[in-house]
């Protein structure tokens, strides 16, 4: 695994806005595990003030040295660095000290608006990263994506459209607007997709497709997926927390 600093180099993201939290001191003695992240979670609140971390479908984690959320009442996805504690876990699956973390861009999916579809959502390209930070779990889909950037102040537009044939219930589409910014150098981002809307699974795993627009055509990929079960009492609100290009 490659230290975030190295990760987001190579991936040549353009940090916007951050929301980081770190307990690293800056001076040569730099602890380098302590640099990359070593898991994507979801940061759920809860309805005292606290939160905790969903680490995957079943697993969840206690922080010890972080009493509120950085993102108050709202519910994200995020990169974080985190160690194991030898401390009371309080029903979670683990304690954990929080050394770092940062939300990625976390959306619900988005109407279907039938026609105004490509000139809303736009049908420009991207081709999806095949990496362990693009991955179904926990109710979202989360993937890493590689498009053209050329004009930093310009946002790019990213959502996911579900499929509204009744044969189809479990697929979706990647749909990217980049508002003419289609030249320039590649770059990455990354996005989490709620997939609260789509039909319960009922318990049972189903293959999740996703298709999107690639610069060399039509693609699609599958994805195991089951309806988001329930671990403890969370606030359900989604925010579009972002803190790497310019996406919204």
């Amino acid at each position: 695994m490659k230290t975030l600093k190295f990760f987001l180099m190579m991936a040549g993201v353009m940090i916007a806005s951050m929301t980081f939290q770190s307990c690293l001191d800056d001076d040569n003695d730099t602890n380098w595990d302590l640099v990359y992240p070593n898991a994507l979670v979801t940061v759920k609140p809860l309805g005292d003030n606290s939160f905790f971390l969903q680490l995957d479908d079943s697993t969840t984690l206690l922080p010890v040295n972080m009493a509120a959320s950085p993102y108050g009442n709202k519910e994200v996805r995020a990169l974080v660095n985190f160690s194991e504690v030898d401390k009371p876990s309080q029903g979670y699956s683990k304690a954990v000290q929080i050394n770092w973390m940062d939300s990625i861009l976390t959306k619900p999916i988005v109407p279907d608006l039938g026609l105004d579809n490509d000139s809303v959502y736009g049908t420009d390209p991207v081709e999806i990263i095949n990496d362990w930070v693009t991955i179904a779990e926990d109710g979202y889909l989360t993937l890493r994506f590689r498009t053209l950037f050329g004009d930093q102040r310009k946002a790019h537009f990213v959502n996911l459209l579900a499929s509204t044939d009744p044969a189809k219930p479990y697929e979706v589409e990647f749909r990217h607007n980049a508002y003419g910014d289609v030249y320039g150098v590649e770059r990455d981002g990354l996005v989490a997709f709620n997939l609260g809307s789509l039909p319960d699974t009922e318990g049972q795993t189903v293959k999740l497709k996703l298709k999107w627009k690639s610069f060399s055509g039509d693609k699609s990929a599958e994805f195991n997926y089951s309806t988001r079960k329930s671990t403890v009492p969370t606030n359900s609100s989604i925010a579009k927390e972002r803190s790497v290009i310019e996406l919204k």
